[in-house]
């Protein structure tokens, strides 16, 4: 499979040829849920907490006599039926996370990439780098290749100008190539590879 490469200031820069194996697979969306699943419950914080009777602050003294009242019998104002007691079945703290084969996390990367190329999302740039850390450059050359919702998937460094101007740039994210995963991948528009990040992916994959 051969793609175009172009520049940022939009011209021809030659062609690349990509791996069936890698950009050519049928995406499979079961395979592609799972990790973005997996993803998002490893970022859950999972630090909610409630009280339960054992740790609010109130008094543990009997509420009123046992008996003669005509009332139903109860004993601490802990309990959870009254304001101001203890939560019962509430959340606590606890890691969501939960595990995933390595060899499904990387058939669905390559799922990610191959859904890309099949929705032709996927844009390969000769070199992601910038003069100067201007965003209103980098703006009009995204505008010029059409990139308003994008990842752009760098080298092993990212340049530091061009990092610095795509900062500010809304729904723009920059990457390195060891950070590339399939949320990020799957939640913008359009997919930007530049072409240290397509020798590193298929370097990765062979």
């Amino acid at each position: 499979m051969d793609l175009t490469i172009t520049t940022l200031e939009g011209k021809d820069a030659g062609k690349v040829q990509l791996s069936e194996e890698i950009f050519g697979l049928e995406p499979r969306d079961d395979i592609l849920q799972r990790v973005v699943l997996w993803q998002l419950a490893r970022r859950q914080q999972g630090t909610h907490q409630t009280l339960t009777r054992g740790e609010v602050a109130r008094t543990g003294a009997k509420m009123y006599k046992q008996k003669g009242t005509g009332r139903a019998r109860h004993h601490s104002a802990r309990a959870p039926q009254f304001r101001g007691g203890g939560k019962a079945h509430g959340p606590v703290s606890r890691s969501h996370a939960h595990d995933l084969p390595k060899k499904v996390r990387a058939l669905a990367l390559r799922h990610a990439l191959s859904a890309k190329v099949k929705a032709s999302d996927l844009i390969i740039i000769d070199d992601l780098a910038a003069a100067e850390a201007k965003t209103k450059l980098l703006v009009s050359q995204f505008a010029n290749l059409g990139l308003e919702n994008a990842l752009l998937i760098g080298g092993s460094e990212i340049d530091a100008n061009f990092k610095l101007a795509a900062s500010n740039i809304p729904n723009i994210d920059v990457l390195p190539v060891q950070g590339i995963n399939v949320y990020d991948i799957l939640r913008r528009g359009k997919l930007v590879l530049s072409k240290a990040a397509v020798e590193a992916l298929e370097e990765r994959f062979k």
